[in-house]
């Protein structure tokens, strides 16, 4: 069996290296990344895959759900992104209202991430009439990610943010789901919020990669938010959630002193300033004096 790490790749992923690794059971790395900043550093940390998540909605442009982002907004992050991330993959999540309305939205608005964006590929959610969306998307050349479990632009149709495949039947449903997705095209389907050994018998029935997140060790790859696994959003946080950092109250560690050099006059100090040449400053110190009024 290969080991289960291996060290970060010097030259970019591609789609057909993904069934490969799966095969070798090399878990994939995945996160999310918002702008230029956050794909940079992911790309230097080794990330495998960079999803422009519509968490940013919540994460970023501080709304209650991801329904609110917008294809224009998404539009900029990606871009973003993808001059930071160079060597992972990135994947640019269509949000709410982008793909539901027909085939072709879904393709027009698709060819936009790719185009306007520079993704790599693009990521749906559910299955049932996204599996048109995904035919047809495959069929223009656009990669798609599937996502099926717990979809947060679905919310509300289900209950809330709450784990999906729980019983036996909506587990069946959620396995045909995921077999459906691989069917339609998909190079990899992100598993959320699923029992783990719901998401272990999606793994070993799908070619194509499972990213899970909150679906247990046994998937191919994993993928965290950002904000959460680096202590950045003060929302309430799944129990999936790992913090791998407190940058936020670093963060706030440092504005703090900050603030208490500037009132007390202790920034900044000589090595932040700029100096001039003495006689530059004599003459800008004589046209001062010689303009004065006298008294």
């Amino acid at each position: 069996m290969a080991p289960r790490y291996a060290a970060p790749r010097e030259a970019k992923l591609t789609l057909p290296e993904l069934p490969e690794l799966k095969r070798q059971r090399r878990r994939i790395v995945m996160v999310t990344a918002y702008d230029a900043p956050s794909g940079r550093l992911a790309d230097e940390a080794g990330v495998d895959l960079v999803l422009v998540g519509d968490s940013a909605a919540m994460t970023v442009l501080g709304h209650d759900s991801t329904v609110p982002a917008t294809v224009e907004e998404l539009l900029v992050l990606t871009r973003a992104v993808t001059r930071g991330a160079r060597r992972p993959l990135v994947i640019a999540d269509m949000p709410f209202g982008s793909f539901q309305v027909s085939d072709e939205s879904a393709l027009e608005n698709a060819i936009r991430f790719v185009k306007e964006g520079g993704a790599d590929a693009v990521k749906l959610e559910g299955a049932g009439a996204t599996l048109s969306r995904v035919r047809a998307l495959v069929g223009a050349g656009i990669p798609v990610m599937g996502h099926v479990g717990l979809t947060p632009q679905s919310a509300t149709m289900l209950g809330g943010f709450r784990a999906q495949g729980r019983t036996a039947a909506k587990a069946d449903r959620l396995y045909a789901d995921a077999l459906a997705l691989e069917e339609a095209g998909c190079f990899a389907v992100v598993l959320e919020a699923v029992p783990a050994p719901v998401a272990a018998r999606v793994t070993d029935a799908l070619s194509v990669p499972t990213i899970g997140i909150g679906a247990g060790a046994d998937c191919d790859g994993q993928v965290l938010v950002w904000h959460d696994l680096l202590g950045l959003y003060d929302g309430p946080a799944p129990r999936f959630v790992k913090r791998y950092a407190d940058v936020g109250g670093e963060t706030v560690r440092a504005l703090r002193a900050y603030a208490a050099d500037v009132r007390e006059g202790s920034f900044p100090e000589e090595q932040h300033t700029y100096s001039m040449p003495e006689e530059e400053l004599a003459l800008f110190e004589a046209r001062f004096a010689a303009a004065a009024p006298r008294r």
